[in-house]
């Protein structure tokens, strides 16, 4: 609590600021002892005019990272306050990624105008990652990264990183490439400034260091991007040599935009929906998943009515029938949602997907067998003593549920790792198929499971009838 007031009194100090009346020369001075996040904060709380005026005197750099703070369609919007040359500064200084998809988001004209004024060089590199789909790797990737030759001195080597450091401030990672520009390894800067000046720079070069190539696609090498904990990953062109880098933001900024797009398909979504969204857009986005989820739906009810007899003899069990349901929802999302993590590596193999499979039935065996037995005791005593029913009956009707429960919930497990696995196998996107399939099916198997057993353990087996 106290993080975040002194948050919001700098935020307010920034404010006041912009709405008194120092010189411009003051204002960006002061401005310059703010964190960026707080300035990106107070834009929306600006007037039209107070942002314009905090856009000419706070300097490019601040705003350029005030911006990385916001989403693209913010940035976008308060660079259509600016005039050309200012929006075509402050894109200048962002990161070469963000600058790109900012531009995405201008109208054609003002878009235009803007790379008409930035230098050759930038326009050049954002041209580059323009030039790839936002599902590809290199449409995320910077420029801003620094890389040496390989055969320096550690004397060369520091000066080169001297040099470029002006224009590139992602120094953690020194990247090397061979005369031929081919990428090579890397080095940290940390080695880099503790070695000696005789020593030969080689031996701080990691050869074995991970990599990426512009054209792959975010979902194949996402899981290659989590498995290292480096600051930065080089990207390559086909002919491997260095277009750019992946900095360990952009990295969780593509597992969040992955996990957002798996989150609503799971839903029957194809694609995220935002307020901007025209109605029938979102309409004929879900309509499709939910006619398939009406039809089972009405299997579900079919079979339900097929067990009329034994609902007509013991009406008590109605009262349950949700406790299966859900528990078997539950667990058959789980396993579905623990698929379609695993099923993002794509060098899985069949032996893997057979151990997946074989792992969730004993999850639902394991789970299953705990629940059951907890129903057996809870409801068992549950309807002694607040329905007043005989201990017989009252535990045979909660044995029935424990047994339904750990069947119901065995076979869920089962269902919910191999729906998506079998949808993988004939490329359909698992989580786009699967997410509103598995609550139905899941549906259908514990109606099954729960009336079943009431009618041959209940009915048939012991003879029971409503008390």
């Amino acid at each position: 609590m106290a993080e975040k007031e002194i948050r919001r009194d700098y935020q307010d100090e920034i404010i006041s600021l912009i709405r008194g009346n120092d010189s411009p020369r003051v204002i960006h001075y002061k401005l310059e002892d703010y964190h960026a996040s707080d300035i990106a904060q107070i834009l929306e709380e600006l007037s039209d005019q107070e942002r314009k005026k905090l856009f000419r005197v706070c300097g490019k750099s601040l705003l350029a990272e005030a911006f990385e703070c916001l989403e693209e369609e913010q940035v976008s919007a308060y660079l259509n306050e600016m005039d050309i040359r200012r929006a075509a500064a402050v894109v200048a200084e962002l990161e070469t990624d963000t600058a790109a998809n900012v531009l995405r988001e201008l109208e054609k004209e003002r878009r235009g105008l803007i790379i008409d004024a930035l230098d050759t060089e930038v326009r050049k590199e954002i041209s580059i990652i323009a030039s790839y789909d936002e599902d590809e790797i290199g449409s995320r990737m910077t420029a801003n990264f620094i890389t040496i030759g390989l055969n320096l001195t550690v004397k060369q080597a520091m000066t080169e990183l001297v040099t470029q450091a002006e224009e590139n401030d992602n120094i953690s990672t020194i990247f090397v490439q061979d005369d031929e520009g081919l990428f090579y390894g890397a080095l940290t800067l940390k080695d880099l400034i503790t070695a000696r000046s005789t020593t030969d720079l080689n031996t701080l070069i990691v050869t074995s260091f991970p990599y990426v190539y512009a054209n792959e696609q975010i979902d194949e090498c996402i899981e290659k991007l989590k498995d290292y904990s480096e600051d930065l990953i080089p990207v390559l062109d086909e002919d491997n040599k260095i277009l750019g880098v992946i900095t360990s933001q952009s990295i969780v900024e593509v597992v969040d935009d992955e996990l957002g797009e798996d989150y609503v398909k799971f839903a029957g979504l194809i694609a995220e929906e935002d307020l901007k969204e025209p109605l029938g857009q979102s309409i004929r986005k879900r309509m499709p998943w939910l006619l398939v989820l009406l039809c089972l739906g009405m299997i579900v009810s079919t079979l339900v009515g097929a067990f009329e007899a034994v609902i007509a003899q013991l009406t008590i069990i109605m009262a349950f029938q949700s406790l299966i349901l859900d528990m078997a929802g539950n667990v058959g999302t789980q396993s579905l949602a623990v698929t379609i993590r695993v099923l993002t590596d794509e060098n899985l193999t069949a032996a893997q997907k057979f151990k997946l499979v074989f792992k969730e039935s004993k999850v639902g065996l394991s789970v299953g067998l705990i629940l059951g037995i907890a129903s057996v005791i809870l409801i068992g005593v549950y309807l002694m003593v607040l329905k007043h029913k005989e201990p017989v009956f009252a535990f045979a009707v909660s044995g029935c549920i424990g047994v339904s429960l750990l069947v119901s919930m065995i076979f869920s497990s089962i269902i919910g790792t191999l729906i998506p696995l079998f949808f993988k196998k004939i490329n359909i996107d698992p989580a786009v198929a699967s997410g509103p399939l598995i609550t139905t099916v899941n549906d259908l198997i514990a109606v099954g499971c729960y009336y079943g057993m009431s009618w041959l353990l209940l009915i048939n087996v012991m003879q029971l009838h409503a008390m």
